[in-house]
């Protein structure tokens, strides 16, 4: 067994790791080596010097990610077992397959790898590091993925910091290929920037490179599905519809009209080639790069009879929970006033500081506003591949939904 550094926990602050969050708050702890470093694995005690688990010592509120509960080394064979778990997770859902080659592979908390996302676009990995000590761990999380994935090789693996973590002027964060992407020049290659991956038989272009978050919102894959089969013979809003994820499926579904809007322009070309990928000669789809609530407010009534509302996150963190309620509840209301009636209404919030309560109120007072007979028809959540941790509920935060209206 490695030896750790030790940081023991004060008086009657170890109960929550004894239920299996795996949350070390720096106001919790009692001691703490003066000569500890960020990133490292540490040794967290109760304060009776009992062993709590082992995990990521991180510089902020969240000090520790614990990794495991078990007095174990956090090495190559740890990330084997937990990353051939969450293959042979997905692989027993049937969430690969001949039709779909884009999943989630590990979802931070959710797989018992706090810090850590990875997500699958056919045969490019694309790596997600949150805390300092994942990206510390990346090569031996890099040389796990190829042994998962042997049998059928992957030819990229790409590394994304994004700018979630602390800059350290000793730490170097970039966005780079860490295995493939590379000609026999060693320069880019250029021609794997925007890969083509399948999702449920249909095609999507991946940029991995500049796109938001990995490259593509695999969490609503259930609910895009949910929606193709309410999108036969509708007019559809696409709101906030980035790479037109949702505008795709409608057109599967046989709507008559799909309108992609977003306010980045490059997103809307990307949905563009997306739907040209799945439909040529498609004329049923076009783009509007524009603010989504003007959009909304400009728009004649009863245009649109399904829309779709599915916003960037807009609380980020608890100090700006109100002011997002707030913009929820415009938004919510601004569709349930336009909607044409017998419209249906899918609506979502992605921010993990709005809990499911908090997001189907403001959607009731919005309701409430419009003065429409709204039913809820479904209430929606992330997919399988994005599971939560029953001992860390934090890791549910997608709520969404599906509403019809009179």
């Amino acid at each position: 067994m490695s030896s750790y550094k030790v940081i023991v926990l004060k008086p009657k602050k170890d109960d929550f790791i004894k239920r299996f969050h795996p949350w070390v708050f720096s106001g919790a702890i009692e001691i703490m080596p003066k000569d500890i470093t960020e990133g490292e694995i540490v040794k967290v005690l109760s304060s009776k010097n009992e062993f709590l688990g082992v995990g990521h010592y991180q510089i902020g509120s969240i000090a520790v990610r614990i990794l495991s509960f078990q007095n174990e080394d956090i090495d190559e064979s740890f990330y084997e077992k937990r990353l051939t778990a969450a293959y042979n997770m997905r692989k027993s859902l049937k969430l690969i397959s001949s039709v779909n080659d884009t999943y989630r592979l590990v979802h931070g908390e959710g797989d018992d790898l706090s810090g850590l996302i990875i997500d699958i676009y056919g045969k490019t990995a694309v790596i997600q590091s949150h805390t300092v000590g994942m990206h510390t761990d990346k090569i031996l999380i890099v040389n796990v993925l190829k042994k998962v994935y042997n049998e059928n090789p992957l030819e990229n693996i790409y590394y994304k910091s994004e700018g979630t973590l602390p800059y350290k002027a000793d730490l170097q964060f970039s966005d780079y290929y860490i295995y493939g992407g590379q000609n026999q020049d060693g320069e880019q290659n250029v021609v794997n920037t925007q890969n083509v991956a399948l999702e449920n038989g249909l095609k999507f272009r991946i940029d991995w490179l500049k796109g938001q978050k990995t490259g593509f919102f695999i969490d609503q894959r259930e609910n895009r599905t949910l929606l193709e089969k309410y999108s036969e013979g509708r007019h559809v809003l696409n709101m906030f519809s980035y790479s037109g994820g949702f505008s795709v499926y409608a057109l599967r579904g046989g709507a008559k009209e799909v309108v992609s809007v977003d306010s980045s322009s490059k997103a809307l070309s990307i949905a563009e080639d997306n739907v040209l990928l799945n439909f040529q000669g498609e004329n049923r789809h076009t783009v509007s790069s524009e603010d989504g609530f003007k959009y909304l407010s400009d728009i004649p009534q009863d245009k649109y009879d399904l829309i779709v509302l599915d916003p960037p996150a807009f609380a980020k963190h608890r100090g700006a929970i109100n002011n997002a309620l707030q913009g929820y509840k415009r938004l919510n209301h601004l569709a349930l006033t336009k909607i044409a009636p017998g419209g249906i209404l899918f609506t979502f919030s992605c921010s993990q500081a709005i809990t499911k309560e908090q997001f189907r109120l403001t959607v009731f007072s919005a309701a409430t506003l419009s003065g429409r007979k709204v039913q809820i028809l479904h209430q929606l959540t992330q997919p399988a591949d994005h599971p939560i941790n029953i001992y860390h509920p934090e890791g549910e935060y997608l709520k969404g939904l599906v509403l019809y209206v009179e």
